[in-house]
This record gives C-alpha cells, structure tokens and sequence, in this order.
C-alpha cells in the first residue's frame, strides 16, 4: 500500500483537496476528524499508534492522509511521499476569510497565529516535504498533481 501525506498551514487546501481525492475513489483520512488527534500540554499531536496502523491496513491502492501536527514527521518514514500544499499569503488570508467549512482563522488573532505559522513552521514542513505543491491553481491542477505523485511512489514501490 502507498500512502502519501498532504500537509500545510491553514488554508493552504488540503481538506478540499482530500475531499476531491475522496471524490475520485481514492482512500483519504483527514486526521483532523476523528480520534487521530489528542492534546498534550494544549498542542495537538497524532495519536503515533493510531496512525501507523492506519499505515499498515492493507490497501490496493493508494492513502492519501491529511494532516499538519508537531510530531507527525515520527512517521514519515511510513509515507510514500509528503505533499506540502502551499500558497501565497495574500491567498490564504482570502480563503479563510471567505471559507465556510471552517470557522478557523476569522479572528484577527488567528490571522496572526497563521502568519506566525507561516515564517516559522511552514519552514519545518517544507524541509520534510518530498514535493511542493502551490494550490493557488485550478483544484483540478493539484489534484491530478497529486495522483501523478501517488502513480510514480506506487510504480517506485513495487519495482
């Protein structure tokens, strides 16, 4: 099974681009539904356990798993390919501001948690990232991105 990590700040798309990947009838977890999430010491983590037999379910084809927490790079090594999904920042205070699937980032101190997410995670995420993706495109364009990535870590996998 070949499973590919979508990560990113807030707004960056991920959540549509994973519903979109559902769409197509692809396997998708949004690890920020669900149980895959616990707090310790107020920061959101995977539950590691959790998510690694998520990993090892055997699948036919492949995961595509949405997420962006502190400790998620202790599996990286379980992902076939780790997606950045990125946009410029002009971008993504628009989306939050005008998204409607998500009340996060419409306060002026959230903005300004997000901006400071920006300058100094975003950095982390980008070092672990096997490919960047820029979503300030057609979704369309991300998403056959995105399964071309899946197609060519499957065909690296089973040669």
């Amino acid at each position: 099974m070949t499973a590919i990590l979508l990560t990113g700040m807030s707004g960056m798309g991920k959540s549509t681009a994973l519903a979109a990947l559902a769409d197509r009838g692809h396997d998708c977890v949004d690890t920020d539904e669900g149980d895959w999430i616990e707090q310790v010491d107020g920061e959101p983590l995977w539950r590691i356990e959790a998510v690694d037999a998520l990993l090892g379910h055997p699948r036919t084809g492949t995961l595509f798993v949405q997420g962006a927490v502190a400790n998620q790079g202790e599996l990286y090594d379980r992902f076939a390919a780790v997606v950045l999904l990125a946009a410029p920042t002009s971008v993504i205070l628009h989306r939050l501001a005008t998204r409607t699937t998500n009340d996060f980032g419409k306060t002026a101190e959230e903005r300004a948690r997000i901006l400071d997410d920006l300058e100094h995670v975003e950095p982390l995420l980008r070092r672990g990232a096997t490919h960047v993706i820029d979503t300030d495109r057609p979704l369309a364009d991300v998403v056959a991105e995105l399964e071309r990535i899946a197609r060519a870590a499957a065909a690296a996998a089973s040669a």
